[in-house]
């Protein structure tokens, strides 16, 4: 999934994949971590909150399940 960067403080980048649903971050730590069920508002918002970091903690962090693929 191709990832766009985005300036957060602890996030480096964001992909999302529509057919799936699946929103993909990876964080300033090098971790990635995909949560499933996410829709494209929700990604529209993430991508254009004036803090994307706060947006994630707020909105999405606990609101979905996670995989941490690394």
């Amino acid at each position: 999934m191709e990832r766009k960067r985005i300036s957060a403080s602890n996030i480096r980048s964001v992909g999302y994949d529509t057919r799936n649903r699946l929103l993909e971050i990876e964080f300033s730590n090098g971790s990635i971590v995909q949560y499933s069920g996410v829709s494209g508002e929700v990604y529209r918002r993430l991508m254009n909150a004036p803090s994307p970091g706060s947006y994630f903690h707020d909105e999405i962090e606990e609101n979905f399940p996670a995989k941490k693929i690394r």
